[in-house]
This record gives structure tokens, sequence and C-alpha cells, in this order.
């Protein structure tokens, strides 16, 4: 027999290309928001980086994030996504969320473990190394499960009815939940 190929629907576009198309959007946004500090903002516009003071580059930092956070909450809006998953997609690897989780551990890993920290990483031997890993991993998975779990997200809690749109969306259904008024709207 023959080499089954899938075939693609002509104009058919791929999640991937257009998650990276989102992420070249905010990250535009950002840049222009960067440049639009020192183009129109409070720092003059031929100031060397190497004399920007520290409120300064806070001034730059606080509009990049602003403009990306902001264009990634229009594209969640525009396509009534969870604003909250959207903007913690980063297309990094690791993602900054669980980067945070990690340093956020690192203290009570270190109580945690019995093991000689003079000791170079090279130097434990597997059981010690097994021991820290399973540590690691079980303050990680709490760590983690408060992030997500938390109501104090980067812009809102999602609610279980856009979670549910999202999930029917993405099966194929349409962009409604269980028990959503299915009434025509009348003009």
């Amino acid at each position: 027999m023959g080499v089954v190929k899938k075939l693609h629907t002509v104009g058919e576009v791929s999640l991937s290309a257009i998650e990276d198309q989102r992420q070249r959007d905010s990250t535009a946004a950002a840049i222009a928001g960067a440049r639009e500090v020192v183009r129109n903002g409070p720092i003059p516009s031929g100031t060397p980086i190497g004399r920007l003071s520290d409120i300064e580059w806070g001034w730059i930092l606080a509009a990049i994030l602003f403009a990306w956070i902001g264009t990634r909450a229009e594209q969640a809006t525009a396509e009534n996504l969870d604003t909250e998953r959207t903007i913690r997609m980063t297309a990094l690897d690791p993602q900054p969320w669980d980067a945070g989780c990690v340093a956020a551990i690192l203290p009570e890993l270190a109580d945690t473990c019995a093991i000689d920290w003079s000791q170079p990483l090279t130097a434990w031997p597997r059981d010690t190394m097994i021991e820290f890993l399973l540590a690691a991993m079980k303050l990680i998975r709490k760590a983690t499960i408060a992030r997500d779990l938390s109501d104090k997200g980067v812009t809102r809690q999602s609610s279980a009815s856009t979670i549910a749109r999202q999930a029917n969306a993405a099966s194929g259904g349409p962009l409604i939940a269980p028990g959503d008024p299915d009434d025509e709207i009348v003009l």
C-alpha cells in the first residue's frame, strides 16, 4: 500500500503560524512603546543608553510591558480567547511563568534537602541527585498549582464559561458554552 499524506485545505493557516504572527505584532507594539518614550516622552532622544537613570530605564520597561500586554489582551479579546492565558503564552522556552515558580521555591528547596551544598553537582552520588530532583519536582508542582489557581492573575481570573467556549471552538464547535442563551438577536 502507498503512503497516505494529509491534505491541507488551500488557504488553511496553522495555529502556530497565527501565534507566531501574534507574537510578532506584540513585539512590534512593545518596540514602538519604547521608541515613543524616547521620541515624545520624558527621555531626550539623543541620550546614550549608558547614561539612562534607573527611573528612565523604568519608563522604557513600563512602556514595553504595557504595549506588549495591551496588544496580547487586544488579540485575545478580538478572538474571544482567555486573556490571562493569551498573555502568558510568550513563545519563550522556558516560559517566564515557569521560571518564576522555580525561583520562588529555591529557598525552601535548599532547606528541604539534606545535601552537602559545598560539593559540586558532579560529585553528588546518584541517590542524592534523585532526592534533590524529586524534592524540586514536588515544590515546583506545588508552586505551579498555586500560580495557576490564583485569582490574582495578570489581568483577571478566567471564567468557566470562557474556558468552555474555547474548548468547544477548539474541537470544531461553535464559540458558545453550555447554558449560553441560544436566542437570536433581533435588531
